[in-house]
Parts: C-alpha cells; structure tokens; sequence
C-alpha cells in the first residue's frame, strides 16, 4: 500500500511539473487559497530578485505547486517547481534516517560510544553516543564555528569531511557534559555521515540513494559532496533582502555534507513526507525519528533525529528549516490533518521559519477549540518594581549577555522585546511561550530561570555594567594563542579602546558588556581571566562554541 502511495504522488509531481502554472489553483485548491499563498510570496514574485518555490500536500496527494523569482539573475532563468534548490539543515533528516535504518538492521545501536567508529573524537571522560549527536545533546562544538575564530570559515575556505575530523581532533573541551543540555551542532551531523561510510564500506551518497531516494524515486535528490559539480536545474542562490536593487552571489564553497548539502526540489520532499506520513520504512523508523531528546534531568526536548517535534497553530508538526550560503528551506508534517509544506528559496532575504508557516496557515483548518493566546500583562507589578529587573544578566555556560532595560513604561529585552509581566516573579518574552522567572536567591540577589517549552531551563546571573574606559585595560594587551582554533589573536589598547587584531588584516573594537567582558563584532564573545598557571587568559564563546580559551603569550 505505501509502494501504491509513493508511486502515486510520483506520478501527480509529474505531471505537476510540466503543467502551466495557472493549473495548480484550477485543479488542486480553490482560488482563494492560491491568493493568499500568492500574496505571502508577493517580495520575491519578480523578474528582478531570487525567489522560492513551495507545495503542499495532503494525505499524500499534492495540494499545489508554485515557484517565484528568479533561479537564476545573470541569464535569467526563473524559478519553477522542479527547479533544484540546496535544503540547508533540513538535510539533517535524512542523515538521521540513513543511521537509523542501520541501527535498525543491526549495523549500530544509537547506544553505542561514537569513539567505536570515529577513533579521533577525544575521549572527554563521559561517552558520547549516536543518540546525543543525533538530538544535539552531545556537547560537540560547531566545527564550522570554531573554523571561523581563525577567519576561515565556512564561507571562505573550501572544507572537507577531513578538514572537520581535523578540527574536532583538536577540541579539548566540550561544550558541557553530554546529555546535559541542548545545543544545535553541524559537528554531530558530519561525524554521522562519516561513520555511515565506515560501517557500510561504501560512500555516504551511494547509501543514501540505495537506502532512501531510489526506492522512493526520489530522482532530483542527491548530495553536494561535490561543489564543482555541474548539476542541471540547480538554482544560484543570492545574498539581499526585499526591495533591494542589488543581490551578490552566495553559493556554497564546501564538499561538507550530511549537516547540510542536499540538493533536491520541493517535489521530492513531499514524496519524502509522504513516505514518513504511511510508514513507509515501517512503524519502528519512525518512532526512532519522532523520539524527542532527554536530558540527564529528566526534561524531554523539542529535537528528534534531525527534526523538531513541537507545535504551530494549534497543531502538533514535524519539522525543520534550513540555511546555507544563500539558501532556505523549510520543511513541516502536520500529522494529525496529514498536511505537509515544502518550501525552498534561494535568497538570504527569504525568512524559512516564518513563510513556512504562513503558508501553513493557509491550508491547515481552525484547531478544535479556542487557540489560547499568551497571558500579557494580566498581574502587574509596579513601575519601581518592574525596574528592579533591569540590568545585565549574563548565562554561566557562554557567558553571552542579555540586557534588560525600561523604556516608555515597559520591559524590554535587548531593546526590542517587550516582556510582559504575569505574575509578581514572572514575565512572558513577547508574544512566544519562554517565561522568565525571577528568583529571590536570598539578600535580594536575583537571579533568572529561563523555561521554554521544549529546551532545558537555562539560568542568567546579574552582571553589573562595565564602565566606558577602565586604565586596567591595559593589563590585557598582549598576543594570545588557541591550539583549538589554531588561532593567534593580538590585543592592543588604543586610547580608550580595546581593539583585537587577526592575522591577515582582521580588526576588531572590542565593546565592554560586563566586568571584564567583551563583545566584538564579528568574532565573538571575549572575557579576560586569569589562567590556571598565573597567566592571562580569555575566554571565547559564541552560539555554539563554549569555553575556548586563548593563553597570553610571553
């Protein structure tokens, strides 16, 4: 039955295809429907910008199938729904299901040490299975991230599968135990697909064909391990926003895949979600795909293997969305109305996130019920008490900082968000479901509990602000080395100003955020400490890199 299910939306996407774009809304959904989704996609449905295609299905018969912009602007070529985009980390997926249809065959078990196969991970004392890389909770650092510490990231160097081992081979630290938190990582996904090539003997790709896109005709799919490769019907993919006069190119430059890197079209991810929506490799796949990550505490998360498990207008989904270079992707199940939206775009302009489920809302009905809106404001505090909150507040773990300050009578979060007060220890951050709570430690310390559905409970500790120019500044001038990121960073201060020089011509100005603490931008986050030798230090932090020292040299 699922074989009869495949074949069928094959041969729909077909004849799809190569039907004139006035046929999606005749035929497979009504007028006012192919209106709105018209209208979402209004910025990018021009001869002059990049754009994006997206469908939609439902119980595996496709919906609709629309392209907008342009595919390509230098000859020009637009964009239509067979066009072949890269889909970002929604690549991850199939990464995830490559490994666990080998657990399932008795390759591997998800339990297992990953060190029995990737023998140049360092061994940090506490086992890192396939199931913490698979849910990101294994404490890798991003290899991409602590790539560009030394300016030869992603996007400026040509990197391989041997470039990452390298990179990794040469972490001393993790990010934090594994299982005890969560924290997205393209490192675990890479590692995967390495390690996928050593069990079967046999390249990543050519499993992935045999195992998932042959059987399920999946015919315009297939992996960039090549960047060079020639690939007919791919899109460029542009740097820009709406409106803009100009778009500059911005195409992957890397053989890295399995994080990233799959070139497919919308067509062939809903036949992808048509084969997870029937069970297509069976009921045990997918519950190992669907089964949310537990932390060490207990507190199950949002991520899966390779996709987020949560809900959007009222509906429980499956999902993910993707960003490489200049492309998006966004990818979504809605099991319970059997509802799936693909989206590709090829322009960094393009919000995945927020056209996905735009599009989604079109298509999906009103949930049974009243769809609860987030509590504001319905228990205030007042104003001299609300402003007790203010201040910096910075996170134990990266140290990254968040400011909290009062203006026109409200709380704001970073100076944009307004927090929204619930209880007489609580806020609501805008109009999401994170609470911040704060939490009397005793003497009037505070300090804040961050609660989101789906992650661990973070804690931000009170900073007090640095000041504008402080002369013991100069105590940290000097030249400072990492072995992990192979990176030699000179600070100097020039006037009043810390400024952080990279080899070849790479400044930065370093801004103070708290005692101690820096922001550069463009490079990261900077705190001076002393070493545990006597010697100067700092420590750099990022999104997904924790902890990464640099000692002063002599």
């Amino acid at each position: 039955m699922a074989s009869i299910k495949i074949l069928l939306i094959n041969l729909i996407g077909l004849f799809l295809l190569f039907a004139p774009s006035d046929l999606f809304s005749q035929t497979f959904a009504d007028s006012s429907s192919i209106a709105q989704l018209d209208s979402i996609f209004s910025d990018w449905n021009s001869e002059t910008t990049p754009g994006c295609a997206v469908g939609i299905s439902q119980e595996g018969r496709p919906l609709v199938m629309r392209a907008y912009g342009m595919a390509d602007l230098e000859n020009p070529v637009p964009n239509t729904p067979s066009t072949i985009f890269e889909a970002g980390s929604v690549s991850k997926q199939f990464v995830a299901a490559s490994l666990i249809l080998l657990s399932l065959e008795g390759e591997i078990s998800l339990e297992d040490d990953v060190r029995n196969i990737i023998p140049e991970l360092p061994d940090y004392g506490d086992t890192i299975t396939w199931r913490h890389l698979l849910n990101h909770t294994s404490g890798l650092r991003d290899w991409g991230s602590v790539a560009s510490i030394s300016g030869w990231g992603r996007s400026n160097r040509t990197h391989n599968h041997d470039h990452v081992l390298d990179i990794v081979s040469r972490q001393t630290r993790l990010n934090f135990p594994p299982g005890e938190r969560y924290s997205y990582s393209n490192t675990g996904y890479n590692l995967m697909a390495i390690a996928i090539e050593r069990i079967t003997g046999t390249s990543f790709a050519d499993y992935s064909n045999r195992k998932i896109f042959d059987p399920l005709g999946m015919t315009s799919t297939q992996w960039r391990d090549d960047y060079t490769r020639i690939v007919k019907g791919r899109s460029s993919a542009y740097s820009g926003r709406a409106g803009d006069e100009e778009y500059t190119i911005n195409r992957p430059i890397e053989h890295v895949h399995g994080n990233g890197g799959l070139l497919t079209t919308i067509g062939d991810l809903l036949t992808w979600t048509s084969a997870i929506q029937s069970n297509y490799f069976g009921e045990d796949f997918h519950e190992e795909l669907v089964t949310q990550g537990v932390l060490e505490s207990g507190r199950t998360i949002a991520y899966a293997s390779g996709v987020r498990v949560d809900e959007d207008h009222g509906y429980r989904q499956i999902t993910h969305t993707g960003a490489t270079s200049g492309y998006r992707a966004y990818l979504s199940i809605y099991p319970e109305s059997d509802l799936a939206v693909a989206l590709l775009c090829n322009v960094t302009g393009a919000s995945p996130g927020s056209l996905g489920s735009a599009v989604s809302d079109v298509f999906l009905e009103e949930p049974d019920g009243d769809e609860s809106q987030p509590e504001k404001g319905t228990v205030r505090r007042s104003d001299e008490q609300l402003k007790e909150w203010t201040g910096i507040w910075s996170d134990p773990r990266n140290y990254r900082a968040t400011e909290i300050t009062w203006e026109a009578g409200e709380l704001k979060l970073n100076g944009n968000t307004t927090l929204y007060p619930i209880s007489g220890s609580e806020v609501r951050v805008g109009n999401s479901d994170t609470l911040y709570r704060f939490v009397d430690q005793g003497s009037g310390d505070l300090h804040i509990q961050v609660i989101r559905e789906g992650f661990e409970e973070e804690i931000l500790n009170p900073e007090k602000p640095a000041p504008e120019f402080d002369e013991s500044w100069s105590n940290f001038e000097g030249v400072y080395v990492s072995s992990d990121a192979e990176t030699e960073i000179r600070i100097e201060l020039r006037g009043d100003q810390l400024i952080a020089h990279r080899r070849p011509a790479d400044t930065f100005e370093l801004e103070p955020l708290y005692e101690n603490t820096f922001s550069a931008r463009g490079l990261g986050l900077i705190r001076f400490v002393p070493g545990s030798n006597g010697v100067m230090e700092f420590i750099y932090s990022s999104g997904r890199v924790y902890d990464l020292r640099f000692e002063k040299q002599d």
